[in-house]
């Protein structure tokens, strides 16, 4: 069996000498203090959640992949660029049709519009929906910190990213970048004044893993997401940012006892609340809300987010008038409107969900990405090789679109997870107040007063 052995030199599983704490997730560069747990902390299994962030990491990949099948194939009639009627669910299986950069080529992905897997033994690529996510991870854990400075996530950036292009950034995150480049630092790089992209949609897919790092504390994961995400947004793009951040660390603070159904519908509800009433994403969520619980199909709710917020602007949603290319197909506005559709009429099945996001429209492997790592996470593993019946490849490629790894940048999703972990230890422990009890395995996190 072949092993990995990536990063051996910071992670150890490992089990004292003396024999306490065998088969104890262990991080012998961190210091675990005692702690004494309150009635009203909530047990969370640190090794089942080691289990779930490789079901994040898995789910994140398959639907970034699949997505990335129909990315920009529809995006509308609006604008100077036109692409036809929408696909509905009946294309599903059917040829791909070319993307607004296509040139009149599909996706060389897949032939038809079906998800995209990696077999045991082959290496999922990052892309851009994984790869900013991975690099702050590892910025988090090295830097043995909770809360990234400007100064580090600039050297992140720096080190990881190559300047010259193919570099896998677009639109806020590649303006960012040049003004990192250029001296400046976060959150200046983020800023409408410096940053003409700040609408766009690239927080929200780089800055969502915060939520896993602060399991059922979005207090929390918002206070360690907040300057990674003014990085490169402002307003409803950071808003937006904000409540996928939120609904990952709900999560872990769903009522177990609900049905998947259930539970992704309370998350999106609690993480609503924190979009501002007068903003065009609380309305746009809304909005679909209101079609889904009309029980309408998802095409024609789709069709009516197009109409609303690309024909008619509404909402001070005004991307169409801006002018920008593709009428702002990577927008943060109406991709969110396009994300809460496969979110609330996927209903919690992670196959179901990703099957309407990548038929949904616009940036489409983004929001099936967003889902398909939070409904892995949930599922864990072998809840997610149960949904689609198989197994798949748990290695990945971080240099497909990065640089600057060990090994070649191969890593595997059990590494990759065990980082989280150890990154979780520490926030318990010195953001949240919490305990580690390494013979029990748990966390002891303090309820959010």
């Amino acid at each position: 069996m072949r092993k990995n052995i990536f990063f051996i030199s910071f992670i150890l599983l490992v089990a004292c000498s003396s024999g306490e704490h065998s088969n104890s997730l262990v991080n012998k560069d961190f210091e675990y203090k005692e702690y004494v747990p309150k009635s009203t902390d909530r047990k969370i299994s640190r090794s089942k959640y080691l289990n779930q962030l490789q079901g994040f990491w898995l789910g994140q990949c398959i639907a970034n992949w699949t997505g990335l099948v129909t990315e920009m194939d529809k995006i509308g009639n609006v604008g100077e660029i036109k692409t036809g009627a929408f696909y509905t669910r009946n294309d599903w299986g059917k040829p791909d049709q070319p993307s607004i950069w296509g040139q009149g080529i599909p996706s060389d992905l897949s032939p038809t519009i079906d998800f995209v897997f990696k077999n045991e033994g082959e290496i999922w690529g990052a892309d851009d929906d994984t790869d900013i996510e991975y690099i702050y991870q590892e910025l988090l854990f090295s830097n043995k910190t909770s809360v990234l400075s400007p100064q580090q996530i600039k050297e992140g950036w720096m080190k990881h990213i190559k300047a010259e292009e193919e570099n896998y950034l677009w639109v806020s995150n590649q303006k960012a970048f040049d003004l990192m480049r250029g001296g400046m630092l976060p959150p200046e790089t983020g800023d409408p004044k410096n940053n003409p992209e700040f609408e766009m949609i690239d927080a929200q897919l780089t800055t969502e893993i915060f939520g896993l790092f602060a399991p059922a504390r979005p207090d929390v994961a918002l206070k360690m997401a907040h300057l990674p995400i003014q990085t490169t947004a402002r307003k409803n793009s950071e808003w937006i940012s904000e409540f996928y951040v939120t609904m990952y660390s709900l999560a872990s603070y769903v009522d177990e006892k609900k049905s998947m159904k259930d539970k992704i519908h309370w998350m999106a509800d609690e993480a609503r609340k924190h979009l501002p009433n007068d903003s065009y994403s609380a309305k746009m969520f809304d909005f679909v809300k209101s079609r889904y619980a009309a029980n309408i199909p998802w095409e024609q709710a789709r069709d009516e987010v197009y109409q609303r917020y690309q024909v008619e602007q509404a909402d001070g949603y005004n991307m169409t008038s801006q002018n920008k290319y593709g009428n702002g197909c990577f927008a943060a506005g109406i991709n969110f409107a396009s994300s809460i559709i496969s979110l609330l009429y996927g209903e919690g099945d992670i196959v179901n969900t990703i099957e309407i996001g990548t038929l949904a429209g616009w940036d489409s492997d983004n929001p099936t990405a967003t889902w398909g790592g939070m409904l892995g996470f949930m599922l864990g593993k072998e809840g997610v090789e149960k949904a689609f019946n198989r197994k798949f490849a748990d290695q990945f490629n971080i240099h497909r679109t990065r640089i600057g790894f060990p090994n070649k940048g191969i890593d595997n999703f059990l590494n990759m997870a065990t980082r989280g972990v150890f990154i979780v230890d520490r926030v318990v422990q010195e953001e949240m107040g919490g305990g580690v009890d390494l013979e029990e395995d748990v966390w002891y996190v303090p309820e959010l007063k």
